[in-house]
């Protein structure tokens, strides 16, 4: 029962693909990004407020890191994924979005100062050659003969955005709760959104966004995170972070029952081989053992 917690936090993320395409018809990208972050701040406002209050002098001096965050992983993430639902499918924003967890190996580098396995080199390999054969439907040098679509460039942005996000999110560590993290930077990014949504036709949310606002607002940023925390306490970050690679095939399938999208060879070989890849990248190669140490009487 345990592992139904990462399954359900998946299943609502590959769910958040959906209505990301979804919303594209129904709301302006710049509306939707900063309605979804309103009604999660309103829900976690009486929960988390008192809570800042009384923390307030230790989160102040790491303000302009929660406000980088905020940006990265609330703002620059999710607008750019609703503007590239303008022109791309769910099923490619799905497969191309479950490349971050391999950018943040290759991020981490630089960052934490981790080294790149040799698994991971592979992985990034096979999965590129994957999302170039779904990209190019079949045809993966086709980078050097046409460029690629706008939604399509816009969701491997928004994947480097969330896994710099990730990444960042461990260099900086910062002696807060994972609610205080997560009710400051949805702060920060609603005051962040302010101008994009005022930059909008139409201000007011339409009737039919409401229920799409909802469930980003509810369901994919507060009961979503919620769930995934406490999988983390319960089975480990690495067999949660395992989960991650079922975001595709939930959103493909979801895409296809929901949204009529067809689903082609290509988007399953190529699908494959981007999820093959990435989990391969994330496969831990076992330490050899230390010969055993020689005893004086040995010697």
């Amino acid at each position: 029962m345990v592992y139904l917690l990462p399954f359900l936090t998946v299943c609502i993320w590959g769910g958040n693909t959906i209505i990301n395409k979804m919303a594209s018809e129904a709301i302006e990208p710049s509306a939707m990004s900063f309605y979804r972050w309103l009604v999660a701040v309103l829900v976690l406002t009486p929960f988390c407020l008192p809570t800042v209050i009384r923390q307030w002098q230790v989160i102040k001096p790491h303000l302009f890191k929660l406000s980088v965050l905020a940006l990265l992983g609330m703002v620059l993430n999710q607008s750019l994924g609703y503007y590239a639902g303008l022109t791309t499918s769910a099923s490619n924003m799905a497969l191309i979005t479950s490349l971050v967890p391999l950018m943040s190996v290759f991020m981490s580098l630089p960052i934490l100062g981790k080294p790149i396995s040799a698994n991971s080199i592979v992985g990034s390999v096979i999965a590129l050659a994957g999302l170039a054969f779904m990209l190019g439907q079949g045809d993966v040098a086709f980078f050097l003969h046409s460029s690629i679509a706008l939604g399509d460039g816009l969701m491997v942005l928004t994947s480097l955005c969330y896994a710099a996000y990730c990444v960042l999110l461990k260099r900086w560590k910062m002696p807060l709760s994972n609610w205080t993290l997560v009710y400051t930077q949805g702060v920060l990014a609603l005051i962040m959104l302010v101008p994009l949504w005022l930059s909008s036709q139409e201000l007011a949310p339409p009737t039919a966004s409401l229920p799409l606002i909802a469930y980003a607002g509810l369901a994919a940023s507060v009961a979503a995170p919620w769930m995934w925390v406490k999988a983390i306490d319960l089975i480990g970050a690495d067999s949660s972070a395992m989960f991650m690679n079922l975001i595709p095939v939930v959103t493909i399938t979801l895409a296809a029952l929901w949204l009529g999208e067809t689903i082609h060879n290509f988007h399953l070989i190529g699908g494959a081989m981007v999820i093959g890849g990435v989990v391969l990248s994330q496969v831990k190669r076992a330490k050899k053992p230390l010969p055993p140490t020689q005893s004086l009487e040995q010697i």
